[in-house]
């Protein structure tokens, strides 16, 4: 061959190689993922996910893109955000952000597989059909977050025995969410002597409120409610209680690490692993009606031992034992 000839066959390789490498990004499915909060709030969890996905046979750049749309904690972008996937025509939609991420995905599209993570009953808000023979697009993985809300309660009793009030923080506009965690805890608090003084909050303005109503009554503590609003601004939340020096609990691990006294809730691992995998299934042409709803039934509890020295607080030897994780 020609030196000439040679040059040109390189020159032609070298104009070929983008359009190749275009070509093959956008033979891979495309996944589009619902983010309630910000990706930063989701880093343990899209570990979670990812894993899941390449148990399944797909990793992320390889042979399967994803796509990210976050609310940033204001669920009403949801629909609009569930609407921008559809409209991308993507594979497969993830909706990660709890309850209004499945509800928007699910009104945006009849066709697009969905797969869900929830903490409530997806039957009952009417997500499927049934557990087991889901129907329809949509399938998905419940965890515990609702469920354990008595137990955050009868914690914060452990370490403050005396204590008689107790302040529940909870977002009035997450009906979903709301209703059943403080109905649970309003019949955990009677069983248990105490006094619930329910507190609302639904955008960042409602926070100083909050605290200085805290400062203003007899709660001795603060269960915060696993919703995704208070969700997105838990580090804020954490930063408060430890400035007005309220003990509290929350949902996710990332409310001690941020300063904040306990967190006791779903393993963000265990939940969104099978996510991921239930994802990487449909991609490969399984139905999500054929896929039965997953329950995710491990729960952690951490503990922040700097914030209970700055509170006064000791905590139990026995409570100290049954800790997943101690910040110290």
């Amino acid at each position: 061959m020609r030196r000439r000839d040679f040059i040109s066959l390189l020159g032609g390789a070298a104009a070929a190689w983008p359009l190749m490498a275009r070509a093959q990004q956008s033979a891979m499915p495309t996944i589009g993922f619902l983010g309630g909060a910000s990706p930063e709030l989701y880093v343990d969890r899209l570990t979670a996910f990812r894993q899941g996905l390449q148990e399944a046979g797909y990793v992320e750049g390889q042979n399967a893109q994803v796509e990210y749309l976050w609310a940033d904690g204001h669920p009403d972008r949801l629909p609009a955000l569930a609407t921008q996937l559809v409209r991308r025509q993507v594979a497969v939609i993830v909706a990660g952000g709890g309850t209004p991420s499945a509800w928007a995905a699910k009104a945006a599209t009849a066709t697009i597989p969905i797969v869900f993570g929830v903490a409530i009953d997806p039957v009952q808000l009417g997500l499927v059909a049934s557990l087991n023979r889901p129907g329809g697009n949509l399938t998905g993985v419940t965890n515990m977050n609702v469920d354990v809300g008595p137990k955050r309660l009868e914690l914060l009793r452990e370490v403050l025995p005396s204590a008689s009030v107790i302040s529940v923080l909870v977002n009035p506009t997450s009906a979903a969410i709301t209703e059943p965690y403080l109905r649970d805890l309003e019949a955990a608090a009677q069983t248990l002597g105490l006094k619930l003084d329910v507190l609302h909050a639904s955008a960042d303005r409602d926070f100083d409120p909050v605290f200085a109503t805290l400062a203003q009554r007899r709660a001795r503590a603060l269960v915060i409610s696993p919703d995704q609003f208070l969700y997105s601004r838990i580090e804020q939340l954490a930063l408060q209680t430890l400035h007005h020096k309220m003990p509290a609990v929350a949902q996710n691990r990332q409310f001690p690490i941020a300063g904040g006294l306990m967190s006791y809730g779903g393993s963000d691992t265990e939940f969104y692993r099978p996510i991921g995998i239930y994802t990487g299934r449909i991609l490969k042409g399984e139905k999500p009606a054929d896929l039965p709803v997953q329950r995710s039934t491990k729960v952690e509890l951490v503990i922040n031992l700097n914030t209970a020295k700055v509170l006064d607080l000791t905590f139990p030897l026995s409570l100290l034992g049954r800790a997943d994780e101690v910040i110290e």
